[in-house]
């Protein structure tokens, strides 16, 4: 007989084309009246057109965004929401921006309100991180989460191929590692495996007419699934080999996310059958690491940490940050098999598919 736990998250969804227009209604039903913007230059066209619907609901703004969310930039966007005696915060960008959001709502005890621009999928999760000395520590708290995420794919339609696909491989790394994910469930799984389905659709559509608002609209949709399926569960050693390269490395969450990705998968693929048969479902494939790959060639995505300006003399340290202590993961993290990785993820050779692969796959 089934048993599961499954945590329903809070918070208000609006999605489709022209939910922006609905922000003004929205802010109102939050009771707040002075709305401080968490923005970056390269959506400030976007920002121009959100700040303009706040009107005189508008507090003032914050744009130093930088990678991994530093520690010394969350204070000083703390700072300057203090002074301006914000009582909500607005963001408008891609992950790192709705990290600054999650901390600022967090040390401020005040209203998030999310406007994405990329397929990052942090807005839908209790999960934020700062950097510090060199690591990314991430933490979870429920009070993080978003009051109203308005998802409008017309907003993705200037996000250049270039961020596109590493976004988006982003947006898939979070439904494959939440199908493995020690708290995973049957709710979370089948979120999981539609959201890997809509951006295996959505992503090459958008990298070849990126105006294809179709396209635009399944790959949002996938990252929000995206998001919601890994809120709900735990990480395991994807994420936290991501983390180390960005946070220690200053590597891209988005690019490191596309060349780990299929590895891992290869990784975790005899030690969560079931898991990996689904995500290779999901892409139309009969492998999911061999797939993710080629679908990462697809869209232009990186695949190799050396054309992401790594050094092969830093992956012994990558690997120790990665696999000590080892993290949960459905096959054991010991530092070789980790330096073996990211020896495979350095070098970009594409992962083989084993065998009678295939397997029964659980619904």
């Amino acid at each position: 007989m089934r048993s599961f736990d499954y945590d329903s998250l809070p918070g208000r969804i609006l999605f489709g084309v022209g939910s922006l227009d609905r922000l003004s209604d929205e802010v109102a039903s939050t009771g707040a009246s002075k709305v401080f913007v968490v923005t970056d230059p390269a959506t400030e066209g976007i920002a121009g057109s959100t700040i303009d619907r706040l009107g005189d609901r508008f507090a003032g703004s914050f744009t130093d965004i930088e990678l991994h969310v530093p520690l010394g930039g969350v204070r000083r966007a703390g700072d300057l929401a203090r002074e301006r005696d914000a009582d909500a915060v607005l963001t408008v960008g891609g992950g790192s921006t709705t990290g600054y959001g999650k901390v600022l709502s967090l040390e401020l005890g005040i209203p998030l309100i999310a406007v994405p621009t990329t397929y990052a999928g942090s807005e839908m999760t209790p999960i934020y991180g700062i950097t510090s000395d060199g690591l990314k520590r991430t933490e979870r708290d429920l009070r993080v989460l978003p009051k109203v995420v308005l998802y409008d794919p017309s907003l993705t339609v200037s996000l250049p191929a270039s961020a596109t696909g590493p976004s988006g491989m982003n947006a898939l790394a979070h439904c494959v590692e939440a199908l493995y994910a020690k708290e995973q469930n049957p709710i979370s799984s089948i979120v999981a495996e539609e959201g890997i389905r809509a951006l295996a659709v959505g992503l090459p559509g958008s990298i070849r007419v990126p105006e294809d608002l179709d396209a635009r609209s399944e790959a949002l949709y996938g990252a929000f699934l995206a998001g919601s399926a890994l809120a709900v569960v735990g990480m395991a050693v994807h994420h936290r080999i991501c983390h180390v390269l960005g946070g220690t490395f200053g590597l891209s969450h988005g690019d490191v996310n596309a060349v780990i990705l299929p590895h891992v998968a290869r990784y975790n693929r005899e030690a969560a059958p079931g898991a990996l048969a689904r995500a290779a479902r999901a892409l139309g494939a009969t492998d999911a690491p061999t797939a993710l790959y080629d679908l990462a060639v697809e869209i232009g995505a990186p695949t190799s940490l050396a054309e992401l300006g790594m050094q092969e003399s830093d992956l012994d340290q990558a690997a120790e940050l990665a696999a000590i202590p080892p993290p949960w993961n459905p096959r054991a993290v010991k530092f070789e098999d980790v330096r073996a990785l990211l020896d495979d993820a350095f070098h970009g050779r594409r992962p083989g598919a084993t065998a009678g692969s295939t397997v029964a796959i659980e619904t």
